[in-house]
This record gives C-alpha cells, structure tokens and sequence, in this order.
C-alpha cells in the first residue's frame, strides 16, 4: 500500500467511528436521557435528527453549505 491510500484509509476509520458513534447516540443515548429528563417527544424526535444528520456528514464527508441531504436520501455518492 502506499503511503497515500494508507492515510485515507486512517481517514475513513475515524469518519467512520465517529459517524456509528453519533448513531448510537441518537437511537439509544438521546431516548433513554430524554426520558429520563422528561423531554417531550417532538424535542427528542429533533435530537434524534440531528444526530443522524451529523452521523451521515461524517461518513460521507460532505459539510452542510455544500450538501443538503434530505431524510429519504441516505447515500453518499451524490
């Protein structure tokens, strides 16, 4: 491997961990927190979609002036 395609594999790992991270964050983390401070639902459905926005940004790549994605449209090739 060179050394190039080595970096951008370190690159993609990291992008990656960090985009399941937020994943999690949003399906487990943010619902079990929410209930347990008495969040409302469409405050926690908000929470939800942001983390999974952000999740999507970071394995893609994209920044948000550049890309808007919408909720149906998950893929990065665009």
């Amino acid at each position: 491997m060179t050394q190039q395609s080595v970096h951008a594999t370190s690159n993609n790992n990291g992008s990656l961990l960090l985009g399941t991270s937020l994943a999690v964050a949003s399906m487990i983390l943010v619902p079990a927190l929410a209930m347990r401070l008495g969040l409302g639902a469409s405050l926690t459905g908000a929470l939800r979609i942001a983390l999974m926005k952000a999740s999507s940004r970071a394995v893609c790549g994209s920044s948000p002036a550049t890309n808007e994605t919408s909720l149906s449209d998950n893929s990065c090739s665009q």
